[in-house]
C-alpha cells in the first residue's frame, strides 16, 4: 500500500525543480511543492492513507485522530473509517484554526472529551508549525496527545520539532521517498 500511495502522490500531489521555484507558506523558495489535497480526497488516496495510518496506531489505547483544519481533516475521517473495518475503530476529530465566538467556544470539534487519548495528524510538515499547534490546542482542550502521524515529511526539521511536544512522532512517507519515485 505504501509503494502506491507514493506513486499516487507523486503523480497528483509533488512537483520537484532543479531550481527553487516553489514558494512556501514561511515566504521561503523550495525546490520542490507538496500538495497532499489531491490525494487525501481521492478515493483511492484515502482507502491507502485510511489503513496505513490506521495500522500505525492500532496498537496505541488511543480514541482519537485528528489534525488542525483543513489539511488533516480528510486523514483523520479515511483512518476512522478504516479503523473500524480493520476492528480498531477511533474516532475523527477536527481541530479549528479560529475559536468559534458562539455556541460553545472550544477547539476541537468531534466526539472527544477530556481525558481521551489521542493521535494528532497532518499532511505535511516541514516546521512542525501547524502540527505543534494542533498539539497544543488538543491539550487545551484536555485530550492527551500520545503520538503525532505524520503523512510526508519533507525532512527539514519539522519531525524534530514536533517531538519537543511529543515523542512519538512518526511519518509514513518522506519526500526522500517520492525523489526516488520521479
Amino acid at each position: 500500500m505504501k509503494k502506491e500511495l507514493i506513486k499516487l502522490i507523486c503523480q497528483k500531489s509533488f512537483k520537484y525543480s532543479q531550481e527553487p521555484v516553489f514558494k512556501l507558506v514561511s515566504g521561503r523558495m523550495s525546490q520542490f511543492y507538496v500538495n497532499c489535497k489531491p490525494v487525501t480526497l481521492h478515493p483511492r488516496g484515502m482507502y491507502l492513507i485510511g489503513h496505513l495510518i490506521s495500522d500505525v496506531i492500532k496498537d496505541l489505547d488511543v480514541s482519537g485522530v485528528g489534525g488542525l483544519t483543513f489539511g488533516a481533516d480528510p486523514i483523520a475521517v479515511a483512518t476512522a473509517f478504516a479503523s473500524e473495518l480493520n476492528q480498531h475503530p477511533v474516532k475523527a476529530f477536527s481541530i479549528r484554526k479560529e475559536q468559534k465566538d458562539h455556541g460553545i467556544v472550544k477547539w476541537v470539534e468531534g466526539d472527544m472529551s477530556p481525558g481521551e487519548r489521542v493521535v494528532i495528524i497532518d499532511d505535511v510538515v516541514t516546521t512542525g508549525g501547524s502540527t505543534i499547534k494542533a498539539i497544543e490546542r488538543a491539550r487545551s482542550e484536555g485530550l492527551e496527545v500520545v503520538k503525532a502521524v505524520i503523512l510526508v515529511d519533507r525532512q527539514e526539521g519539522g519531525l524534530e520539532n514536533v517531538r519537543k511536544h511529543v515523542d512519538d512522532v512518526s511519518a509514513v512517507i518522506t519526500v526522500d521517498d517520492l525523489k526516488r519515485e520521479t
